[in-house]
């Protein structure tokens, strides 16, 4: 890693959730971030230099990836480290697909960073799957299960792909790296 100073926004979230393509679409970058429609590729803290001590970190996914338990529990550990003992993290962005809502794991990880304080924004990715009657309706439902959850949480609708919400999200997230 990257030596703990500067500023951070890490991007987590569900394996297949679309945290690369969400990084690729804000940094506006078609191939900065690896995109496999197969669960599990990044496997690693991947760190991309924003210039200036500030980073854009993509974290491994959790939830269905097709690799071993032990590669999982390896995972779980490092990211568990880094969210948890990062000074340098500013903010995370929680990448939910929005058609699967909040989910226990999301709840997890919102359960696991409440304690260091730090400022989290949800990103309801592939919205441009959804009607914009479902898209509203999931966007409602997400609000209220992210009202019970602890800690200081903001969310948005977003598409990477039809670059729904990429500036809201880059305005959050400019402000967390300018910190």
């Amino acid at each position: 890693m990257p030596p703990d100073r500067g500023a951070e926004v890490a991007f987590a979230g569900r394996s297949n959730a679309g945290k690369s393509t969400a990084i690729n679409a804000l940094a506006n970058r078609k191939k900065l971030a690896f995109v496999s429609k197969t669960p599990g590729r990044t496997q690693a803290l991947n760190f991309f230099d924003m210039g200036g001590q500030r980073h854009l970190v993509d974290l491994p996914g959790y939830g269905y990836a097709a690799v071993p338990g032990k590669e999982q529990e390896r995972w779980t550990e490092l990211v568990s480290a880094y969210i948890t003992s990062r000074n340098a993290l500013k903010l995370l962005v929680l990448v939910a697909d929005v058609r699967q809502g909040i989910t226990p794991y999301d709840r997890y990880m919102l359960e696991w960073l409440a304690p260091t304080g730090k400022p989290v924004h949800v990103l309801l990715t592939k919205v441009d799957k959804l009607t914009r009657r479902e898209a509203d309706a999931a966007l409602r439902s997400a609000a209220a299960e992210l009202a019970t959850c602890p800690g200081s949480i903001s969310h948005q609708l977003f598409s990477g792909l039809r670059k729904t919400g990429v500036q809201e999200a880059q305005a959050v997230i400019a402000r967390s790296l300018k910190q």
